[in-house]
């Protein structure tokens, strides 16, 4: 797993109903990414998102927030991916995890969907291939599975809300390793974090 990241892909819900919900803790993430590059998301029809490119810790990245409903994420990963000849193995999704809590965010490489229906529709459209990287940004459980949608779909509280964006500060702090593939010292740190 040393191959640098080219492709990062923050995971969400278009449309200012969804800003700063649980479910676009992912497409927070890359619009941070964007901010601190001082690079602006456009509208890029190709692959039905927005998207920069950009450079970052000495690597040329490419950014996309898909502007499809999350469980379509694949319409816009997997052309885009297509276009610039990306491997997988190049491509990083950021998104909002139901198991881990708010304050804790981790790396993991390939693995199942985990009954997220962003990345179960980027694994489908790419083959079955779930040999990508993922960010894992907590958000917490609400204990049953009928109040799921609603807790993702709506804003967290402040107190999550602030734990919810330490991770995303650290996971940029981290960041530079992971681009690089310097995957080891990236999941070491990252994945010992805790935000209080």
């Amino acid at each position: 797993m040393t191959t640098p990241l080219a492709l990062i892909v923050g995971l969400g819900n278009p449309g200012p109903e969804y800003h700063r919900t649980r479910h676009n803790a992912g497409a927070d993430f890359v619009s941070a990414l964007a901010a601190r590059c001082n690079a602006t998301l456009k509208p890029e029809a190709r692959f039905h998102g927005l998207a920069a490119r950009v450079r970052f810790a000495g690597h040329e990245l490419r950014l996309l927030i898909p502007q499809t409903w999350m469980n379509r994420s694949g319409q816009a990963v997997a052309p885009a991916l297509n276009f610039f000849k990306f491997a997988p193995e190049q491509l990083l999704v950021a998104y909002d995890e139901l198991d881990l809590p708010p304050g804790e965010v981790r790396f993991k490489f390939d693995g199942g969907h985990g009954g997220h229906n962003g990345l179960r529709d980027i694994i489908a459209a790419l083959g079955n291939d779930r040999a990508f990287h993922r960010l894992r940004i907590g958000i917490g459980h609400p204990g049953a599975r009928e109040k799921v949608s609603p807790h993702v779909l709506s804003r967290p509280s402040a107190g999550d809300r602030r734990l919810i964006d330490l991770c995303i500060e650290e996971a940029l702090q981290v960041l530079p390793d992971a681009v690089a593939g310097n995957w080891p010292i990236a999941l070491n740190r990252l994945n010992s974090f805790r935000a209080e």
